[in-house]
């Protein structure tokens, strides 16, 4: 059974230099007293361990995106067991752990549903298994796997929705980490078969790019694999119709926050179109071209930079919810919408009117 981490736990084994138990659950109290201590909650490395210092002091950006050596990869069984429980590995497993709990208790994932993948090798994927929730995974749970699917380490079955996955990896190389979901807002527009519109917010034209939307089919299938792969060759955030969510990045936390953005995009989208009714406020086209160029130089891919001007912003058909009327047509004073026809006002009187009269009897 894992044991429970509270405050007074953390006081302890770090009086006594003991370390924490890569499995433990922590109590948000404990969490919080490791974060403002400098502790490495488990599974999320400390910055300083995410990078080599520089001369100087220079100020970094951390770098999470594991890399590896071309044609470096194990191949004996004895090779790719001892890869698998190698440091490097061991400490990628507790990340992948902790992304799982974060989209699990973020209600991005319920039951046993969500994957995660990152990329190890030309041709190796760590993976999580299936039938597991992602809130209490451990990393001996996690599946070592190539890009064709075949299980090479690991005692617990890979999911089968790792070939989609898989299919983005194969056709986009700096696809590195992938990550599907169903946060809430963003599968609603999935269900609803809408694709989002663009150029509304600046922070989601860098950080997602344009939406890409696939196809539903069967999960699990090589059919969803290939719609969502060729969708994801030059979408970082694929919505997968009647489904859910799959985002890419560098690295597994890069994907997590780009599962983060997409799902409050949508949130927000949703409101702005309940508040404004019609179309939505848009940023200027030659002012998406300035967040594209700056989205290409923080490495993301983005193909838009090739459309014509009149072709950046074109969200025809995005078709936001209305509230219907009865209605003759002309404006309602005030409202903005049609006016009330009096007949059928008259008529839904007479009805209420009638039901209250037999209530009474």
């Amino acid at each position: 059974m894992r044991k429970i981490i509270t405050v007074s736990d953390i006081d302890a084994l770090l009086r006594s230099g003991q370390a924490i138990p890569t499995d433990a659950i922590l109590t948000p109290s404990a969490r919080d007293a490791l974060l403002s201590r400098s502790s490495p909650v488990p599974g999320r490395p400390a910055a300083r361990d995410a990078s080599p210092a520089r001369p100087g002091n220079e100020p970094i950006v951390p770098d999470l995106e594991f890399k590896w050596t071309p044609g470096s990869d194990p191949v004996t069984p004895a090779q790719v067991e001892a890869f698998f429980r190698s440091p490097e590995i061991a400490e990628l497993k507790r990340r992948i752990c902790d992304i799982g709990r974060r989209v699990w208790e973020k209600d991005y994932v319920d039951g046993n549903g969500g994957n995660i993948t990152v990329r190890v090798g030309d041709n190796l994927v760590l993976c999580t298994p299936t039938l597991i929730s992602k809130g209490f995974m451990t990393p001996a749970e996690l599946c070592l796997i190539d890009l064709d699917g075949r299980q090479l380490a690991g005692t617990r079955k890979r999911t089968s929705e790792a070939l989609t996955h898989l299919a983005i990896m194969k056709r986009q190389p700096s696809a590195k980490a992938c990550l599907h979901a169903h946060p809430p807002h963003a599968t609603a527009f999935a269900v609803a078969g809408v694709k989002p519109p663009s150029c509304l917010i600046p922070e989601a034209e860098v950080f997602l790019g344009e939406i890409g939307y696939a196809e539903y089919r069967t999960p699990g299938t090589p059919e969803v694999a290939d719609t969502v792969g060729e969708a994801g060759r030059e979408h970082q955030c694929v919505i997968m119709e009647n489904h859910g969510i799959i985002v890419w990045g560098k690295d597994v936390e890069d994907a997590y926050w780009k599962m983060e953005n997409v799902d409050s995009y949508c949130k927000t989208v949703w409101i702005a179109s309940q508040l404004a009714g019609g179309s939505l406020h848009q940023i200027s086209k030659g002012g998406l071209r300035d967040l594209i160029a700056l989205r290409k130089k923080l490495g993301m891919p983005d193909t838009r930079d090739q459309l014509k001007e009149c072709e950046l912003c074109d969200n025809s058909d995005f078709r936001p919810g209305v509230t219907c009327h009865a209605a003759t047509g002309e404006a309602s004073p005030g409202t903005g919408g049609p006016a009330a026809d009096p007949g059928i006002e008259a008529m839904v009187a007479r009805i209420a009117g009638e039901i209250l009269g037999k209530m009474k009897g």
